[in-house]
């Protein structure tokens, strides 16, 4: 928590958000909920300059399948 009181998300970079989300759109039944796995799918898909990038890429893209699956599930509960 921050002095606030409010809670504060992580701050990314806007070529992390704007390549992953790139990436779902293009290969979205390549992704799922598992850090690892994203992890290994863009070892294979996407050359990036560095392990750091690449993985803030794979933690993101896990955080949109996870969102996307959330939305989903409160859509059909509805």
């Amino acid at each position: 928590m921050s002095s606030w009181g409010l809670c504060v998300g992580k701050v990314r970079i806007g070529l992390v958000k704007r390549t992953a989300r790139k990436l779902l759109a293009m290969y979205p039944q390549l992704f799922n909920e598992d850090f690892e796995h994203n992890k290994e799918v863009l070892k294979k898909i996407l050359i990036t300059p560095s392990k750091k990038l690449r993985n803030q890429i794979a933690g993101y893209i896990t955080h949109l399948v996870k969102l996307r699956k959330r939305q989903e599930a409160q859509t059909s509960s509805v």
